[in-house]
This record gives C-alpha cells, structure tokens and sequence, in this order.
C-alpha cells in the first residue's frame, strides 16, 4: 500500500493485523511514541487527513491513500508549528514522552474544543507536569524566558532540548535507527505465585524459523544479585538471579527466546513446555512471619546476602526508641492511636522499561537503556556476568519518566546474556502490561501511631510501628524500610520515641523505589494522627504544629538521640515560613473550580447540609537533599574555540529538569548564556562516574560539582589571557588587571582588549574537572493545604484548592521548580484518591492496563498554587536545595485530614475512592464509634 506520512510517500506491506503505530516505526518515524498500545494514553497520536487518531489501535490498512501527519511533520526545531512553539514557552512538558502526541492533539481543535479541554484531551495523558503547563501552552501563556550573559540562574529558561521535544526530534531509548538487524527478546513468566521448574522443554520454540536462542535457568550465569541500585550494593539484598529455578511471584522470568521478531518470539515462547512444582504461597505480610509460613528466601544466609531474617520473610528491620514511650502515653493529658494502610501504586513513566545491547568494534558491551543510574547499571552488570566495567558502556538517552521505578535493573541483565550468548545487537522492551504486573510498585505499608501531648499541646510520645510487604525480592526493601522512618519521625521534637518497623517478603510482585522513598506512606499516617490529636486539643492545626517541629539546633531524632549523622542545619530552615504561606493561602477566597464531570458543586450551605461537604487540611513533610551514605558526581567542563562549553556529567535526565540547570550554572559561573553550553551526559564514558539521578541529588550533587569545575575553568581561562596580554604589552599586570578582569561570550576581557577564544585556546584545550560526595547534607520542607468537597451521596471527594509551600533554598529555575512541585502533588493525588494496583488473593495484578487502573486525566487534577519560601542553603549550588521527591509527601495527609474534617470521619486507608468514602459516610449515619479510636477501616 501507498501512503503519506509528513510529506514524504511511503510504499509498505503491513503484517496481517498490524497497527500503525509499529509500521511507522518500522519506517523510521520515531516522533510516534509507544505508552500503552491500548488506546488509553495517546503517545502515539498521530493525525490521519488532519483527523487525531491514536496510531496504537489504528490498523495499518486503513491508512492506504490517506495522509498520516505526526509531531515531526507538523513543524521543525527552526520553523515549529504554533502549538509546538507554545508547548515549548509554556513549557508544556518535563520528561517529554507525551508531548509528542499531545501537540498533535491539540493542533486540530477548535476553539470550541479548546473551551471544552477536559473532554477534548481526554485521551492523552501527562505523568509528569499536574497539566497546568500544558494547560498554559493551550491558553497561548509565555512561562520561560532568555537569560542574560553571566545571569541565568534565577531564571526560567528553557529547556536545551524544548523544541526537540516538541518536533519529536529528541531522541528517547529505543529512537535511534540500529545499523544492524535486531534481535527481539519475549519472556515466558510464571502462572505460579510459587514454583520450582522440575523440567523445560526448548526443543520446539528453538525449532522454530527465526529463533537465535532460548534462554532458562539453565543459563543463568550463577550470581546472585538486586535489582535496586544505590551507589554502594552492598546496600541491598543479594537475592536475585537472571533466571531462577525457584520462581516467586507470577510473571517472573521462567524463560526467554531471541528471535528476529517480536512475534516469532512470542509464538516461540508459546512452544515452550515446563513442568512446574507448585510450592505454597504467602500474600499476607503478618501470615509471612508466622512460624510454618512459606520461606521465600530461607535458603539465604543473614551475612552473606544482607537479608535481616531469613527464617521469618523479613528483608530488614528496626525496633529502636528514647525515652518511655509507654510511660509518656499513660502520664498523657491526650492521646491518639490509629492505623493506616497505602496500597501499591504504579510509577507509570509512559516510556516502558527498555534496553538495546550490542557488541562495539572493540567488543565492548554497549547498553542502551531507560535508566536513572547508568553507572550503577555498568558496574553490576560486570559484576553479575564477570566482566570489567571498562568493557561495559551504559547509555540513557532522554527517559520518559522516572519517579524511581528505573533505579532498578530490570531489562539490562537479560539482554547482556542474550548479546553475549548470540554476538548480535538485541532488544527487549516492556510492554504497559509488564509495567503494571512485573516491574516493581511502591511499597504498600500498614502504620500504626499513637502519639500523646501534654496539656500545652507539647508532644510527649511517638510511636510508630510500620510494617511493608517489598514482595518477592528485597530490591528497595532496606532502604525505602530506614527511610520511611527517617525525617518523618525526626521532624518532630518529642522526648519519647519509638520506631517498629519490617520489610516483609510475601509472593506478591516486588516493590521498589518510588518518589519521596518511603516518606509518603509514614507521613500519611503521622500528619493524620497530628491532626486529630490536634482536634483532641482543640488546637489550630497550625498551631499544633508550630508548638512541636524541630526548629535549627534541635537534634534530629528517630531512635537514638546520640546517633550521629551527616544532616545539618546550616542556618537554612524554611519550615515556618511554609506554614504561614499555606495558612495565608487558605484565608484567601477559594479559587475559581473548573466544571467536571458528575454532580454539580455547590455552595457550602450556612448549616453544613446539601449533597455536598466541604474542610479543610495541611500537612507537613522533611527530606534530606540527598541519600545518605555518598552520592558521588565526578563531572568536567571544557572551552572550545568557538566560544563554546562542553560540559560531561553522568546524571541522567527523565524530566527531572536537571540538565537545565546544569547549563544555567555553567553559563552563570562562565560569564555565558545557557544555549552555548553543551552537554554530555547519562553515558558512562561521559563522566568518571555519577551515582545517578535519584534522591534529588542531580542539582545539589553533580550541578555542586559542575559549578565548581566552571569556577576552576573560569580562573584557567583568565590566567591564561593574563599571560597573554603580558606578552604582548609592555605594561605590567598591576593597576590594569584585576577589576578590569572578566569573562565574556566571546572570550576574556582584560582592560579594553578582549581575547577570543581561539585564541585562548591555541596553546592547548583548558579542562576543569571537579567532584562532589553528597555530605554533608540539609533538610528541605514541604507544607501542603488542601480544600475539598466531599459528595455525600456518591462519596467523590474533589480538591477544590491545592495549595503547596516549598523551602527549596534558592530557586535557580522557578518555572522547572514550579512544575516539579506541581506534578508531585498531583502524582500524589492520584495515588490519594484513584490509583492502585490490585491483586487478588493469589497474587495476580488484575489493574494490568491504564482502563483499569487509573492515572489521573487533565480533568482530574486541581491546579497546585505553588509558594516559595525564602532560605539560602550553603550546602547547595548557589544556595540551591532539591525539591524532586519532596512534593509528593504531604499531600495525601493533608486531602485525607481535609475530608475528615469535611465527613466528620477519618480515613486510614489510601487511595479514597468513592466506594470507601461513601462506606465511612454510611459508617457515620449508622452511628459508628469515633473512628479515631477505631485504629482501622
């Protein structure tokens, strides 16, 4: 068949039953991206004779003399169409893998479709931005701006790579045409939640035409390993093989076959015969510790993989305190206790888990993958298959989308073994399926607390006591288990303490590292119990709060008052101006609502009756700037003769914003402007090395680092045309250098000569390298208002005004700091009230698609008023603090105290869906107990 697409005609014959997003691929046209290949996300949108389609559910055939026009084609970097230009000033986009698809969409509506958005953009989706961007891209709203020479922190640049992103000219993992054949990977996973593989029969797959090779436990290269990565692995349990005899939840690997296709693959997958053991399964984290529960891992030793107790499913535990909890909860004028229970929620990044292997001239292994941490990919990659890591290249091209879920190794490790088993270039992607039943959620946990205060409103006891099922392999299990418990419990002064806390396996699907690492869940639970205890008081909500955070001086407890950390205070404390920001932002008139679906919204009634009820809540939230233990960053910056800066950092980019600030920092230290700084990064021979891009740790850690370096490059670049000028003057140094002395676009200015750079360059490249190790470190804090209506018929509960105070030091770029916090509050919010992936009772993820599980749409999602709280922290570039993973954690406790005071019954169980809240309303009407005493529900 004959078709058009951007202009340029196309001759295909598609495969029986193909769609058209894959022959367009096939083709070369990479603007079209893959999100879910179920018509739920729009990724893949494409218009067909100026009509949106989604490529992913449009058969191929039907395209046969038609038009197909897709972000490419509707505009270039240099001459964009209308909506990309807006989509790139807004800037309407963070990671970007949507964007694509979203300017194609909104590039054939009409004003009357504009007006009606919410309905129109329906079917593209957003994880990253909370939609206010794209919202502003749409209204025609400039949010970016061009810096000035020497001047471009403080301000709202654009991203390098906006109008790449905005084309579908920036390239993503899978985008780069191979110059070879590729092989694709297709996994056949477990049907048992546990099983041991008695016998595997690959003669019939391997028989199969096109077949390279099928890959079992058989070869498996025998080392044990975790998925997660921190920059130690040491830090993590060895509990993971490639290919495992014992499988432990379903759809982990039982076997792989590489094929020329993916369908030749999957029907070769098909072939295989396996007879399977069944073996008995736990999916209960309290039935996981009971003595006679089925051991996971009990064939591990404690020592020698770094799981706490083997012989109870327990990956890691704490059980630590100060002071007489017990004593100070009897001796209390009011006390509260409570439990509260998150399900597992999804990352749902729309660029799926990816890599593409292959062997370079030299035979070195070439990884290209969607990962946040490509050094920490390369070293255990060497390790697992015992290669040296100067034979092993790990490349992260833009990610769409991160949020921790590609802080682990999931795909890397499986097409290793298939490129060093065939010699051939290999790929294996995820497909959204994957995403939502295999590849690792956030933690569900259980938190009991019980706090007491005295009669003054002074906390004197804290207990929490927090259990979280990790699944079936530890991956995240220690760390996301120390963290929770972490800042959540040490923002608070108290004399009492005390934390119980385990990581559980059971055979459900693993969990891993999620945005705020833990902190989340725990301060749902802390900043509900606050709350009521609060109500116990009589207290201002504010108030209560005030009267107990730690304030500069104050140790940072948790457990142990005598322990020893790398946190400091530094004189930087934003906390009291984040609680008066959002108290005076929920003083102020409710801001205007758009309509949405479903009933009308009223007015509050005087006497608090109607269909609808409205309240009030906050809550507060501290993160360290960065993980503990060293975040290393080793980075260089280099001059060319053109005028020009390169700079090489290993920190990966995801929409995390980090690669902007980069070049602010280097072009304001440089005396330049951002868009004469090149970078190359994510790319283990870019750097000597970078931990990786999570923790927030990418501007206070390699942007530190880069700063530096401009810094020493800048003073090489004048010692040099001092030394220069001298020589061809007779005047001496002193009285015309020294003021005189600065660094231009062009060159170095001494007096009223300016030296050019080729000039400075002439003699030889100047280089400037620099590190950073990540401590000491600072706290950042968030304080999150929330205003909602609650439907008492249907129990919806919509957020009528959010509302978020950061303390984020000093805001190098204050829209990509905007939109950061704007798309944590509102991930948060989707995990507050609608998503969950849910299993039944042997395991199986029945929310296996974006229908069934629900990532918030533009309707769904209050525009997040963002406030900034003024602080300089001197551990930070230029006084910068991280704000990435902070935003997520107080959101849920503040929306779930709002409709607690909006119901009159508390929730304890996330995310609040309408049947649990219209249950807690027939609860209360049916004259219930006072639910703070209820512990549950």
């Amino acid at each position: 068949m004959r078709f058009v697409v951007d202009g340029l005609a196309v001759d295909a014959e598609p495969q029986p039953g193909q769609v058209l997003r894959t022959l367009l691929r096939e083709h070369g046209v990479t603007s079209v991206k893959k999100g879910c290949d179920a018509g739920d996300c729009g990724a893949c949108s494409v218009l067909v004779d100026g009509v949106p389609v989604h490529a992913c559910i449009t058969p191929a055939h039907r395209v046969t003399g038609r038009t197909v026009t897709t972000a490419a084609g509707l505009g270039t970097p240099e001459d964009p169409h209308p909506v990309q230009r807006a989509f790139a000033e807004a800037p309407g986009f963070q990671c970007g893998f949507c964007t694509a698809g979203y300017v194609v969409t909104a590039s054939a509506l009409d004003d009357d479709q504009l007006g009606d958005r919410h309905r129109a953009l329906k079917g593209n989706l957003c994880r990253c931005t909370g939609y206010r961007a794209i919202e502003d891209a749409l209204d025609g709203v400039r949010n970016t701006a061009c810096a000035s020479a020497g001047a471009a922190v403080g301000t709202s640049v654009a991203a390098p790579a906006a109008m790449r992103i905005v084309t579908g000219r920036e390239e993503y993992t899978l985008d780069a045409r191979p110059t070879e054949a590729l092989l694709h990977v297709a996994v056949l996973g477990s049907p048992h939640p546990h099983a041991r593989i008695t016998a595997i029969d690959t003669s019939a797959a391997e028989a199969l035409p096109g077949v390279h090779a099928v890959l079992t436990h058989h070869d498996d290269p025998g080392v044990l390993f975790s998925t997660g990565r921190h920059e130690s692995r040491l830090d993590d349990p060895d509990d993971t093989r490639v290919f495992d005899r014992v499988l432990r939840f379903r759809g982990q690997r039982v076997a792989a076959v590489v094929a020329d296709s993916v369908r030749i693959a999957e029907q070769a997958c098909a072939l295989l015969r396996v007879d399977y053991e069944v073996l008995p399964s736990v999916h209960d984290v309290d039935a996981a510790r009971r003595p006679g529960a089925p051991l996971l891992h009990g064939d591990k030793t404690t020592a020698e993989r770094r799981i706490a107790e083997p012989a109870r499913n327990v990956v890691a535990a704490l059980h630590g305190g100060t002071g007489d909890v017990e004593a100070a909860l009897a001796a209390a004028a009011a006390t509260v206790e409570g439990t509260w229970s998150t399900g597992r929620v999804s990352h749902a990044a729309l660029e799926t888990h990816a890599t593409r292997g292959s062997l370079d001239r030299d035979g070195r292994l070439v990884l290209r993958t969607a990962t946040q941490v490509p050094f920490l990919v390369r070293d255990e990659i060497a390790h697992v298959f015992g290669l040296d890591p100067a034979r092993v290249r790990v490349v992260a091209k833009r990610v769409g989308g991160g949020f921790g879920g590609k802080q682990e190794l999931l795909t890397e490790d499986l097409v290793t073994l298939a490129v060093l088993r065939t010699g051939r270039t290999v790929q294996y992607e995820y497909s959204r399926r994957d995403e939502f039943t295999i590849a690792p959620t956030r933690h569900p946990m259980r938190v009991r607390v019980r706090l007491g205060a005295d009669a003054e409103g002074r906390l004197t006891a804290l207990h929490v006591d927090q259990t979280m099922d990790t699944g079936a392999y530890g991956n995240h299990g220690v760390g996301v288990m120390f963290h929770s418990v972490s800042e959540s419990v040490a923002v608070y002064r108290c004399p009492s303490k005390r934390v119980d806390a385990e990581s559980v396996y059971t055979n459900n699907l693993p969990s891993g590292a999620f945005r705020g690492y833990g902190l989340g869940q725990v301060v749902f639970a802390i900043e509900s119990a606050m709350d009521d205890l609060a109500r116990r008081l009589d207290l201002d909500p504010f108030e209560f709060r005030r009267r107990n955070v730690v304030v500069p001086g104050d140790p940072l407890v948790v457990t142990d008052p005598d322990e020893q950390d790398d946190l400091r205070w530094e004189g930087s404390y934003g906390l009291d101006q984040c609680l008066d920001l959002v108290e005076d932002a929920l003083r102020a008139p409710l801001p205007e609502v758009p309509a949405m679906d479903g009933p009308a919204l009223d007015d509050p009634a005087p006497d608090g009756s109607g269909d609808w009820a409205h309240g009030t809540g906050i809550a507060l939230a501290a993160i360290a700037t960065m993980p503990p233990r060293g975040h290393h960053a080793h980075v260089s910056v280099e001059a060319t003769t053109d005028g020009r800066y390169r700079i090489g950092v290993g920190t990966a980019e995801f929409g995390n914003g980090t690669t902007t600030v980069h070049t602010q920092l280097v072009a304001t230290a440089l005396g330049t402007t951002p868009d004469r700084v090149d970078v190359h990064q994510s790319d283990t021979d870019a750097a000597r090395h970078d931990t990786g891009a999570f923790g927030s740790a990418g501007v206070v850690v390699a942007g530190r680092a880069l700063y530096a370096a401009a810094q020493d490059l800048r003073e090489q670049l004048t010692a040099r045309a001092l030394t220069l000028v001298a020589a061809r003057t007779p005047r001496t140094a002193s009285g015309v250098l020294g003021p005189a002395v600065e660094v231009l676009p062009d060159g170095v200015r001494i007096g009223d000569e300016v030296v050019g750079h080729a000039e400075l360059l002439a003699e030889g490249p100047l280089v400037a390298h620099a590190s950073h190790d990540g401590t000491p470190r600072s706290l950042a804090f968030t304080v999150h208002g929330a205003r909602v209506a609650v439907h008492r018929p249907t129990g919806e509960v919509r957020v009528l005004h959010s509302v978020q105070a950061v303390d984020a030091g000093t805001v190098l770029n204050p829209e990509q700091l905007r939109g950061q916090v704007e798309g944590g509050a509102a991930q948060a919010i989707g995990s507050t009230l609608y998503e969950e992936v849910v299993l039944d009772d042997t395991g199986r993820v029945t929310t296996d698609a974006f229908r069934s599980y629900r990532v918030p749409k533009i309707s769904d999602v209050p525009r997040t008023e963002v406030r900034f709280a003024e602080t300089h922290d001197p551990l930070g570039p230029l006084g910068a603090k991280s704000m990435s993973e902070a935003p997520y954690n107080p959101v849920a406790p503040a929306v779930a105290n709002a409709v607690r005071d909006a119901i009159g019954v508390r929730p304890y169980r996330l995310p609040m869906t309408r049947d649990r809240v219209w249950a807690l309303l027939q609860g209360a009407t049916a004259g219930a107990s006072d639910p703070t005493d209820a512990g549950g529900a």
